[in-house]
């Protein structure tokens, strides 16, 4: 048996999702909470798409008696002996690894946005701690005594 083994669609996929990763980047820094939220859908879509693409390789590997994996990849791709099948491979994981970069910075972004979010949430509930609130001048206000604290 002699399954077809491609990731064309795969390098799409993947550049599909750099440009959905650079828009979520711009989204995440512009704190557009709505943009965001379509993107992350978009996103999962996309996901899912690139993992069935590399099931269909991976199973397409198996029934050419090839190790299911990366590994497999390397020896099918060296068996094939076609220089711009392996500089295409060699683009995509460059181009995934980028994406996996891109998804770590983004990552980054939201948890800043969280922790920010929570700092005012604890100062809103007078929870805040000394050093989390900033004055004019950017030098961290002396914590104040809350009503609360002198009542008890």
């Amino acid at each position: 048996m002699n399954a077809l083994i491609s990731f064309e669609q795969d390098v799409q996929l993947v550049n599909h999702l750099l440009a959905l990763l650079s828009r979520e980047q711009t989204s995440l820094v512009m704190a557009d909470i709505d943009a965001i939220e379509i993107l992350l859908d978009e996103k999962s879509v996309l996901l899912q798409s690139l993992n069935i693409t590399a099931k269909s390789r991976y199973e397409a590997l198996v029934a050419n008696g090839f190790e299911s994996g990366e590994v497999g990849m390397a020896a099918w791709l060296k068996q094939q002996a076609k220089p711009a099948m392996s500089k295409s491979w060699a683009d995509f994981q460059k181009a995934l690894s980028q994406a996996k970069e891109m998804n770590r910075l983004n990552g980054m972004l939201i948890s800043k946005h969280f922790n920010r979010n929570q700092q005012l949430l604890n100062h809103l509930q007078g929870n805040s701690n000394s050093g989390e609130v900033y004055g004019r001048n950017g030098q961290a206000k002396p914590s104040t005594l809350s009503r609360t604290t002198l009542m008890a």
